[in-house]
């Protein structure tokens, strides 16, 4: 069954060093099913990605981290690469930020080393997790269950591995984000019943 996203808005935090195929893919579907996407980051303009061992593509900042209200997103991406996640999770601004989505249960989706910056939000504790196999001793080290699966979900928490399990990723978190109703959503159906 095709999911549809149409009505919610993703944020994708992201900064220079962004593994490109995993900001770039997964806005796509996010965008054909019918969500609108915003990059967010620290910088203004444009930040640049990295395409596996060299420099890739540059994406348009939609939103600067310092504009950019947490209540205006029904969901979160963090993409990988190497440089963007810890760049992130030495950024307040940028932690502060996903962990407003951590208190209001919104779904998350995170690749990579992506689930760096959610260690430093203090989100991942008793969680059930994936993520490329170099971060697993710092995520059990934060109190995670680390699996090697394509792609994990523990509560609204999607994690996966590397750019391979993209397919899966995009899957699933198509299937995550639609299954979160909008403030809005809630709202009118609350007046309903």
């Amino acid at each position: 069954m095709e999911q549809r996203l149409d009505g919610k808005k993703i944020a994708i935090l992201a900064t220079d060093g962004f593994e490109q195929s995993e900001l770039i893919e997964p806005k796509k579907a996010l965008e054909q099913a019918g969500a609108q996407t915003f990059v967010v980051s620290p910088k203004s303009g444009e930040i640049k990605g990295w395409n596996h061992s060299d420099w890739g593509e540059k994406v348009a900042v939609d939103l600067s981290l310092d504009n950019a209200k947490p209540d205006d997103f029904d969901a979160l991406v963090l993409p990988g690469g190497v440089m963007n996640p810890d760049r992130l999770r030495s950024d307040q601004k940028a932690v502060q930020f996903v962990k407003s989505f951590v208190a209001d249960q919104k779904p998350i989706a995170a690749i990579c080393h992506g689930p760096w910056t959610l260690i430093e939000a203090n989100a991942v504790r008793n969680r059930r997790m994936t993520s490329w196999p170099s971060l697993q001793t710092d995520l059990r080290n934060a109190g995670a269950h680390w699996v090697d699966q394509q792609v994990v979900v523990d509560g609204g928490i999607l994690t996966s591995r590397k750019p391979d399990d993209i397919p899966a990723f995009n899957d699933k978190m198509l299937e995550l984000f639609a299954s979160r109703r909008t403030e809005s959503e809630q709202t009118a159906a609350q007046q309903v019943s």
